[in-house]
């Protein structure tokens, strides 16, 4: 029912989305008005494209390539939209200009000019940033009761399946393996695919090296395809699964992991806070991992130093982290959640929809935990 809701606001939000921009900006730029009704056509070919792209989502039947393209064009809708709103926006004052036909044909040509150059700009930037190498992000981070420093290397939000495939996995635990991590942590939607069809793309994870090992959380995407299987095939390539429990790292931090707040909206192995703790040393800093930030919020007496989460992609596209807001505490970074407690967000490996980044480069993040002086 979730995916099928999910779907189906998604169409509704596209289709308003594509009929706004077609009114409120293609239709008015003369450049795109002189093609008539082949731009209305254009503009309903592109959201039947959209429709079909979320109509079979979860069910891995487009071909590759057609998946791509038809989510590029989400993508592109979006920008279109934003620029849309700009366009709009700079029209209020432009109507106010005294009635002079060629004083107003000059404007508006000069601010259709500029609002093509800013969506092709735009646009251009977003998906040479999609397709770019995640970039080393190092953060440091000061903890109370810490003995030594440990480094922590987190992989969050590869969306390994449709689009990103064994050669880009490869290649991050390459660069990973390159860090001299203590530890390394994987904060969910690792997958976009069922473990059945997957094959051999996750092969590459049992040659990450740490000194003290490799954990995993679950995110909202592992529900979608079996997160049962999924972990169980974690496990067998050696990665340790914190379904609601924790660790105790070299008798210096615990380590905690819960599962993803997707379990409470499928009633299926949800986040289990007060099982999670249950074994952890109180005399010790605590590093919680959870997929979404929004973990925080049901925090009650768990004494948490630091939570590592992703989920939010940074956004992903600006300004849609001002969205992702509405839902999620913290979008991107290091943050101070309470005199205790801080928490990391990272903007993800991968990418999830189209291919592109705008303001929210894709990372690897490494977190330098420190003594508090």
């Amino acid at each position: 029912m979730f995916r099928l809701s999910f779907a189906l606001a998604a169409v509704a939000v596209l289709t308003l989305i594509n009929v706004y921009t077609y009114r409120r900006f293609l239709r008015r730029v003369e450049l795109f008005a002189r093609l008539g009704k082949g731009m209305m056509w254009g503009t309903i070919v592109v959201t039947l494209c959209e429709i079909l792209y979320f109509a079979v989502l979860r069910l891995d039947t487009l071909n590759p390539l057609l998946f791509g393209l038809f989510s590029s064009l989400v993508g592109i809708s979006f920008m279109l939209f934003c620029v849309a709103i700009v366009y709009d926006l700079v029209h209020v004052p432009y109507a106010k200009i005294p009635h002079d036909y060629s004083r107003r044909l000059f404007l508006k040509t000069v601010l259709d000019v500029t609002m093509l150059l800013l969506a092709f700009s735009y646009m251009f930037k977003g998906f040479i940033n999609g397709f770019k190498a995640p970039v080393l992000n190092e953060k440091e981070v000061f903890i109370d009761g810490l003995s030594e420093t440990l480094s922590i290397v987190q992989l969050s939000d590869v969306h390994l399946g449709k689009s990103l495939g064994k050669a880009f996995l490869d290649d991050l635990v390459l660069r990973i393996n390159s860090l001299d991590a203590d530890i390394v942590v994987i904060t969910g939607d690792l997958v976009d695919m069922p473990v059945s069809k997957i094959g051999d793309q996750l092969e590459s994870l049992r040659t990450l090296k740490s000194r003290f090992g490799v954990y995993f959380v679950p995110g909202n995407h592992e529900y979608f395809y079996g997160v049962h299987t999924i972990m169980e095939r974690l496990e067998a390539l050696g990665v340790t699964v914190l379904k609601n429990r924790s660790v105790l790292i070299d008798g210096r931090i615990n380590l905690v992991g819960v599962t993803d707040m997707m379990g409470k909206r499928f009633d299926f192995l949800p986040p289990d806070l007060p099982q999670a703790f249950l074994h952890v040393r109180n005399d010790l800093p605590t590093v919680l991992l959870s997929h979404q930030p929004k973990i925080v919020q049901d925090l009650t007496d768990e004494k948490v130093d630091l939570i590592i989460s992703g989920h939010t992609h940074g956004g992903q596209i600006f300004p849609f982290g001002l969205l992702v807001l509405l839902d999620q505490p913290y979008l991107s970074g290091l943050y101070r959640h309470s005199a205790r407690t801080q928490v990391f967000v990272s903007n993800g490996a991968g990418y999830w929809g189209p291919p592109v980044r705008v303001m929210a480069p894709s990372e690897i993040a490494t977190l330098r935990l420190k003594a508090k002086v």
